[in-house]
């Protein structure tokens, strides 16, 4: 560590071996170690937006919500309360293998607000259900037939730069780089979608630098079909507003 910190730091092995983890009702598995300042019932609301139908497919997942998650060389160190001395080393996310389970650390103190803990929870939902599930023939119809019309923006970098080399020199399409296109397109629109289903997302909210955001109707269309394929839970509704009524 490159400060002297004063948070007792624990590994991330011995936070697996010592915490409890518990099943939220769409059966994603999770647990909490340490002083964090969402509350259990955000928390519990956070992970219940997750569709069933995405959630069984990460029946060997467990979220675990700390503080910070450090990475400290071949280490992963967990801080349970925040301590400044510790940001230059924390990470956003860390993913630890536990037997035949795979243990998510999401660091809930570096982020802003309730807003970015849910984006980075459900980013890390979208990715390894896509990785097991594969990807939508339709979404992939629908994103390829978007980027084909010169449609503006992408919803990440990744998606950004694949769909570059998707078109590849001369106009050749480059079929690895189409399929991973697909895939990171598919990732981004599932978690912004399960996203909207647990807080209102501004579409300005979903901006990052490096990138020109997808445009909306386009963006639109994508959560659209990602809603037909996985309906909300009971008790969610996803619905899509151009202009805001006061």
């Amino acid at each position: 560590m490159s400060q002297a910190a004063n948070a007792e730091l624990r590994t991330a092995q011995e936070i697996i071996r010592a915490t409890s983890v518990n099943q939220s009702p769409n059966g994603i598995c999770y647990a909490t170690a340490g002083e964090l300042t969402l509350p259990a019932g955000e928390l519990e609301k956070m992970i219940a937006a997750v569709p069933r139908s995405i959630a069984a497919a990460l029946d060997r997942k467990a979220y675990y919500f700390v503080p910070l998650t450090v990475s400290d060389g071949d280490k992963t160190l967990i801080a349970e309360r925040y301590d400044s001395a510790l940001s230059d080393q924390a990470i956003c996310h860390r993913n630890i293998d536990s037997g035949d389970a795979q243990c998510v650390f999401i660091s809930t103190r570096i982020l802003d607000d309730k807003f970015a803990v849910a984006f980075e929870f459900y980013t890390n939902v979208a990715h390894p259900f896509v990785d097991k599930a594969g990807i939508s023939p339709e979404f992939a119809e629908l994103v390829w037939k978007q980027a084909a019309d010169r449609v503006r923006g992408e919803t990440s970098l990744d998606a950004f730069e694949f769909r570059k080399q998707a078109f590849g020199e001369r106009g050749r399409v480059d079929e690895k780089a189409k399929t991973e296109y697909a895939s990171a397109a598919f990732s981004d629109a599932i978690a912004i979608y399960i996203l909207s289903l647990y807080v209102d997302v501004e579409y300005i909210d979903l901006r990052e630098p490096g990138y020109p955001l997808l445009a909306p109707s386009a963006l639109a269309e994508r959560l659209k079909k990602v809603a037909q394929i996985f309906p909300p839970n009971p008790g969610s509704e996803f619905h899509v507003y151009y202009r805001r009524t006061v």
